[in-house]
């Protein structure tokens, strides 16, 4: 019975030992800088990451846990958090009190926080794979000219996801149009920053997709206003549980998140509509603010690693700028239309930029204008205000009830 017992015991002790992480077994160091990943191994280093919502690979779903893998190969901590627009980033940064090492802003934002002097400048250095691994194509834009302060992540379009089980099969779903179709009322979704909404707005004006005038901003902002009675709401990364779970027939979205949701819902589709549409690219840097500088940099070039940029393409289904990753994707993955879309449809696509700061301002001002004239809001205030009156009346009765009670006994009321 003691060999038993014993035996169980040692069992115990060992199988923690013998089970080996599924991200652990997936991960490959071959090929990869021993020495550059491993020098601070020990030190107790942490670095603070600010990435989207459902932007890396986490271990889910059988995936290499990309921080995790970072954190068993360099002995650097990861603490990570995520937003859910570029704006909200923004505002997370410029009211201070943060300190994050990497973050991972869209295009026309890195433009605006390199203006206002918000990013260090990368030691390039120190991250040897954006030389070799990242295709031409997406260096030297115009958003951060000579990459001094990021480094691509990730690019991708935006279109309309639908899904055909509740559209009418004699609608093309072809234009943004169709998100202001009454047809769909209570059935659309829109985004809930307005960078992208007025995106879409300007498109179907047939404007540029960057707003030249207060005049088109006013014109959006009419449209706007229109299609606003016929949303179920203004979303982000909700979206994922309202689109897969037939909540809502058509939203605009980014092309990467549509693969996922279509994953998980075979009756959706996605389109870029024939106006046109937005193209970006979301790339890493590090801000003023960072505390350790040289393990961000050190991050940032394994996140550009083959394996690493391969398990994050496969997770968030965004399309990758750094060639070694594209080589190692299958044929079907590469022949998609969705992730990667042939130059004619990205010809009708334009980037973001950083509007001048009247122009800014002003888009700023019209969507607060349009969010406050929601008149479901509205019908909501009034009695959430007689609500908390009525609250605020019984809880003032009470204390004075009890008071009374008090003074009647001869006690002096606790305060």
């Amino acid at each position: 019975m003691m060999k038993k017992l014993s035996l169980f015991l040692a069992v115990l002790v060992l199988l923690p030992l013998l089970a080996v992480p599924a991200w652990a077994e997936e991960m490959d160091y071959q090929g990869m800088d021993l020495d550059y990943y491993t020098q601070f191994k020990g030190q107790g280093r942490s670095i603070n990451v600010y990435n989207w919502g459902e932007y890396i690979s986490d271990g889910s779903d059988d995936s290499l846990d990309v921080n995790k893998a970072f954190e068993e190969l360099t002995g650097i901590k990861v603490v990570y958090s995520t937003f859910d627009t570029n704006e909200s980033l923004y505002a997370k940064l410029k009211t201070g009190g943060s300190s994050y090492d990497v973050i991972i802003p869209s295009d026309y934002m890195i433009a605006r926080m390199i203006e206002e002097g918000m990013l260090l400048p990368l030691d390039l250095g120190n991250i040897p794979n954006f030389a070799t691994h990242i295709n031409p194509r997406y260096k030297d834009q115009s958003y951060d000219p000579g990459n001094r302060y990021s480094v691509p992540y990730t690019w991708g379009t935006v279109g309309l996801i639908y899904n055909a089980a509740m559209v009418d099969e004699n609608d093309a779903i072809d234009s943004w149009g169709y998100l202001w179709d009454p047809i769909y009322a209570d059935n659309m979704l829109m985004f809930s920053n307005s960078k992208d909404a007025f995106g879409v707005a300007f498109k179907l004006l047939g404007y540029p997709i960057n707003a030249e005038s207060r005049e088109q901003l006013d014109r959006a902002t009419e449209l706007l206003k229109e299609q606003k009675p016929l949303l179920q709401a203004y979303v982000m990364d909700e979206i994922f549980d309202k689109m897969t779970g037939g909540e809502a027939a058509l939203a605009p979205y980014y092309a990467g998140d549509a693969v996922t949701m279509m994953e998980d819902n075979p009756d959706l589709r996605f389109v870029v509509p024939k106006e046109g549409s937005n193209i970006f690219t979301d790339a890493m840097c590090v801000p003023k603010e960072a505390k350790n500088k040289e393990l961000a940099e050190m991050y940032i070039n394994f996140m550009l690693e083959p394996e690493v940029g391969l398990a994050n393409i496969e997770y968030i289904g965004y399309s990758t700028p750094n060639d070694r990753v594209y080589e190692l994707l299958d044929d079907e993955t590469k022949n998609d239309p969705v992730r990667y879309p042939d130059q004619e449809l990205l010809d009708s696509c334009e980037y973001f930029v950083n509007l001048p700061p009247d122009l800014a301002a002003y888009m700023d001002e019209k969507w607060t204008e349009l969010l406050s004239a929601d008149e479901r809001y509205s019908r909501m205030l009034m009695p959430l205000v007689m609500l908390g009156c009525v609250i605020a009346t019984i809880a003032l009765n009470t204390a004075r009830a009890v008071r009374k009670a008090r003074l009647g006994t001869g006690k002096e009321p606790i305060l």
